[in-house]
């Protein structure tokens, strides 16, 4: 039973080795991991903009409530 998982472990192995290289060779994969690589870099940046903009809103929105309390 052990030999099978070994053999299932090395097949398993050289399709990824040849699935990774294939990949790793190919210009269309290539310009699409770029390309999602770029999106994904903006949309954390607008993210982290959306983040600060709204911790700015609910500081100021705190601020006005204190001012209301007093």
């Amino acid at each position: 039973m052990a030999g099978g998982n070994f053999l299932g472990r090395v097949m398993s192995y050289i399709v990824n080795e040849i699935v990774v290289e294939g990949l790793a060779n190919n210009r269309a994969f290539q310009r699409f991991a770029v390309k999602t690589n770029k999106a994904i870099q903006e949309m954390s940046s607008k993210a982290a903009q959306a983040k600060e903009e709204l911790l700015e809103q609910v500081k100021e929105a705190s601020r006005n409530s204190d001012s209301f309390k007093r």
